[in-house]
């Protein structure tokens, strides 16, 4: 038997991360958050003009870090680019946590979370969400303990839905000690209606927070997920911090041309963005009517929380025999807010369930 080398542990039990499937012809996938929209206008003419395909990217990805930094009012030297979200999660995480230390967040969360922990060697504390599906940031400020380094603040809350309001992250930040970094992952903050949400760019919580990152990207609310590219706003010493350990020349200029080029378009992403708010509304005042408890849906997303009488599996089956693939979990099912011709089955599935 041939002898390979040894991996960690806790490595070789974590397990990769597994894609939904792709629909039928005629069916929905709705289990990945994807925007059913396509590009933005004007960006895939960007996108052919980043032809030098036999060079390396710009590293610093400064046409996106000026053009975000013109936006939100910072020095681009406070901006930095990754390849989606997730790969800045992952170079804070690195670049903040080791073995023997914690990264705290709400459970459950983004599911990519306590892998990244892992990944960096530290452990993971999991504070149970609320009834409601939000974050128990009283229960998450006691859990902080001198051996926290990282904590991540999902709003809304994926795959649940609800925000942290702005009063809420105002009373937790001063909980939390100045030197636990914060790390506000906003990504799908153009789809948010609550007004009492709290904003972390238009808020600019950084600058109040020395200790506070904020994420967002370019893959939901702009339909660039193909793409991977994402940003962070924060102090540019904890950006540093990153960029030491995020894989250099991640983000092709191909996704940096396309991002900058859908920054151009705000006025018709307002309206994409609202149509999709339209049918988010639509599908949880259809589930509701039928009985589903549904939590405040703020994403591209609705929840339908599991129950002791109908489990995860039974209710992704239910979608699944009718084309519609969802995203199950042991707590529930995220539904992605999809095509307008997907409301109404989505609907109709659920009201069979109840």
């Amino acid at each position: 038997m041939t002898q390979l080398p040894r991996i960690r542990p806790e490595i070789a039990a974590l397990p990769p991360y597994k894609q939904g499937r792709p629909a039928d012809p005629n069916g929905f996938k709705l289990s990945s958050n994807e925007n059913p929209f396509g590009v933005l206008p004007g960006v895939l003419e960007a996108t052919t003009r980043a032809d030098a395909f036999n060079r390396y990217p710009d590293a610093t990805a400064a046409s996106l870090r000026e053009a975000l930094g013109e936006r939100y009012g910072v020095d681009p030297e406070a901006v930095l680019i990754g390849a989606g979200s997730v790969a800045l999660l992952q170079a804070f995480i690195q670049a903040a946590a080791t073995v023997g230390d914690e990264v705290l967040f709400s459970w459950r969360s983004f599911e990519a979370y306590p892998g990244l922990a892992l990944i960096a060697g530290a452990s993971t504390v999991q504070v149970p969400n609320r009834a409601d599906g939000r974050h128990d940031l009283d229960a998450m400020a006691e859990a902080v303990t001198p051996r926290t380094r990282v904590i991540l603040l999902c709003t809304p809350n994926n795959p649940t839905g609800p925000v942290i309001t702005r009063a809420e992250f105002a009373g937790f930040v001063a909980k939390v000690p100045s030197d636990v970094l914060i790390l506000l992952d906003e990504a799908y903050a153009e789809f948010v209606r609550d007004a009492e949400a709290v904003d972390g760019l238009g808020e600019r919580v950084f600058e109040a927070h020395a200790n506070v990152v904020v994420l967002r990207t370019f893959s939901k609310a702009y339909g660039l997920a193909a793409l991977r590219v994402g940003y962070a706003i924060g102090h540019p010493r904890l950006l540093d911090a990153a960029r030491s350990t995020i894989t250099p020349l991640s983000v092709t200029a191909t996704a940096v041309a396309a991002a900058v080029a859908s920054l151009g378009q705000q006025d018709e992403l307002d309206a994409r963005v609202d149509e999709l708010v339209a049918r988010r509304a639509a599908l949880v005042d259809g589930l509701r009517a039928s009985g589903w408890d549904v939590p405040d849906a703020q994403g591209n997303f609705v929840w339908l929380p599991a129950t002791p009488e109908l489990d995860s599996a039974a209710i992704a089956a239910a979608y699944d025999a009718r084309g519609i693939i969802v995203r199950p979990f042991p707590e529930g099912v995220r539904i992605s807010v999809g095509e307008p011709e997907s409301i109404a089955p989505v609907i109709e599935i659920g009201a069979s369930l109840r």
